[in-house]
């Protein structure tokens, strides 16, 4: 992988020849309005269908809804990406991505009286986002320097992070003047992530699938099964995820808890977005992270503080240091996966890696709102989400001891690919 210099000028250096690479630049722009839309959508349906039933299982079923395709769709996707051109993949996901926001618009102008004609929508704009993720995460890794990656990762979800600061806040503004004609918003950056992405040179796919068989489709499985330290990073967050998740959850705390209306919910949204960016600018100015697989367990362990004390908290300034913390807390999180996992993996196996890794950062929000929601429903939203928090931290100290190779890891850039 090689090694970065110690000095401090030479991550500036790494930095600016980043930003000079332009199909580096194109990618980012990709990953920046393509997350802008995702935000906006995900928020705005939230928002419709909670004030059309005001059903805390609604919220939920919007998260299934999003998720089951990317179960179903697992193993085809990985495949996909490792056998097709993973440029053509992405750019044709983007167009049934906008398709679907053209249809929520449309459906959003009439007078809507059921969540169902959503939630067929929201399984279509599901089995896009199933079918993107690993073609998109494994380009990375061939249009940027060895040397250069774990600089690239943490530009990668700085910019992914700024997506969800700007997409919640823009969006719950423009909810507050013109409703859900924010869906304007999502299309608009689905079209320019689109472009950007015919602008992209065509990277290498080193890819050696001639044919496809039963073992070729479950290999990323195998894979990650066999690889300890892939499959404890990749199975923390899965779990710290689905019990400390809340984001699905806030327009309940906007609206019953804090009652601070559409714009508060975009604010409440944006915080965990503006620690993740913040925290990521950071990380792009510093070398890669000493003890990284001991980080990873603490930031899980902070991540969830930060969920169970935001659950009882009812005063607007302490709620959103909880939310800011979150997000501070998961973007290192997102950094030392996203580096460790294409680093161990080699390249004609990152899309099925990729596949499998899509279930904990595309699924895992998703499955933590239906979890949240389902529990809600029963007990109130306060305890189902206080709960979660303290599960997030035990499985965090658990991890630490069932997977040692994930807690020694010291190095990220010294990690060599496992075949």
């Amino acid at each position: 992988m090689g090694s970065f210099k110690k000095q401090e000028n030479s991550f500036y250096m790494t930095s600016n020849s980043l930003l000079k690479n332009k199909n580096f630049v194109l990618f980012l722009s990709i990953r920046w309005f393509y997350s802008l839309a995702i935000q906006s959508i995900t928020l705005t349906v939230g928002w419709q269908v909670y004030i059309l039933t005001g059903n805390p299982l609604d919220l939920g079923l919007i998260g299934l809804a999003q998720v089951l395709p990317i179960f179903l769709f697992i193993l085809p996707s990985g495949v996909i990406a490792d056998k097709f051109d993973r440029k053509v993949v992405i750019t044709l996901c983007t167009i049934v991505h906008l398709l679907v926001a053209i249809y929520l618009l449309y459906y959003s102008l009439g007078d809507p009286e059921s969540i169902w004609p959503i939630l067929v929508a929201l399984l279509v704009h599901g089995t896009a986002r199933a079918m993107y993720q690993p073609s998109l995460n494994a380009i990375l890794p061939n249009i940027v320097e060895k040397k250069l990656f774990p600089n690239a990762t943490a530009y990668n979800s700085s910019v992914g992070k700024l997506g969800h600061l700007l997409g919640p806040l823009a969006s719950g503004i423009i909810i507050a003047f013109y409703d859900t004609k924010v869906y304007f918003f999502a299309i608009v950056c689905l079209g320019i992530s689109t472009l950007s992405t015919l602008l992209l040179k065509n990277p290498k796919n080193s890819s050696n699938l001639k044919s496809i068989s039963l073992s070729v489709v479950i290999s990323g499985f195998v894979y990650v099964w066999k690889t300890k330290l892939i499959l404890g990073t990749m199975s923390l967050d899965l779990f710290a995820v689905l019990f400390g998740g809340i984001m699905g959850m806030l327009p309940i705390f906007a609206i019953d808890i804090l009652k601070i209306g559409p714009e508060g919910l975009g604010l409440l949204r944006t915080m965990p977005a503006v620690g993740g960016v913040l925290t990521g600018i950071i990380l792009t100015q510093l070398p890669p992270i000493n003890n990284a697989g001991k980080n990873l367990i603490i930031s899980m362990i902070v991540f969830g503080s930060a969920t169970a004390i935001f659950a009882v908290s009812s005063i607007l300034w302490l709620s959103l240091l909880m939310l800011f913390i979150y997000g501070a807390a998961d973007m290192v999180s997102v950094y030392i996966r996203q580096t460790i996992i294409p680093i161990v993996t080699p390249d004609d196996m990152r899309g099925r890696v990729g596949a499998v890794h899509s279930v904990a950062t595309n699924s895992s929000n998703e499955i933590g709102d239906l979890r949240a929601g389902v529990t809600a429903s029963f007990i109130g939203i306060v305890p189902s989400v206080f709960i979660g928090g303290v599960m997030t931290i035990g499985i965090s100290l658990l991890w630490s001891i069932i997977f040692p190779d994930l807690r020694k890891v010291k190095k990220m850039e010294n990690l060599e690919t496992e075949k």
